[in-house]
């Protein structure tokens, strides 16, 4: 009988090294989420934000193993939401949920709040 643990693949350390990466930068992170910053992000989303804000939004914006949130316009210039990138080429968002937002800037800080809430999650 062969030995079993030597047919298994090796770790892939590059994945090692990556989730403890995150789960690094999610405990360095999480301190700086504060009602100041989500207020300063409802404000302006796309304005020049504070340090603390702009490393939070780094992170969000490179790192989201959960898949990212995009917002999507429905009606032009008139309806938008907060959909999830399903992570394989060629296939269509999924909405989050039924709400739509009258402005851009809503559904950008609707899905800001879907990241915050998953990075605040073990």
């Amino acid at each position: 009988m062969a030995d079993e643990t030597a047919a298994a693949p090796p770790p892939d350390r590059e994945q090692i090294a990556l989730a403890m990466w995150d789960k690094r930068m999610r405990a360095a992170l999480r301190p700086l989420i504060t009602k100041k910053i989500i207020t300063e992000h409802r404000r302006d989303p796309l304005g020049h934000h504070s340090d603390a804000l702009n490393r939070v939004l780094n992170y969000i914006r490179r790192r989201a193993p959960w898949g990212k949130c995009v917002v999507v316009c429905t009606k032009p210039f008139k309806q938008w939401r907060v959909a999830r990138l399903p992570g394989a080429r060629g296939q269509v968002p999924v909405f989050i949920d039924e709400r739509t937002y009258n402005s851009e800037a809503k559904a950008m800080h609707a899905a800001f709040l879907v990241r915050i809430e998953e990075l605040m999650r073990d």
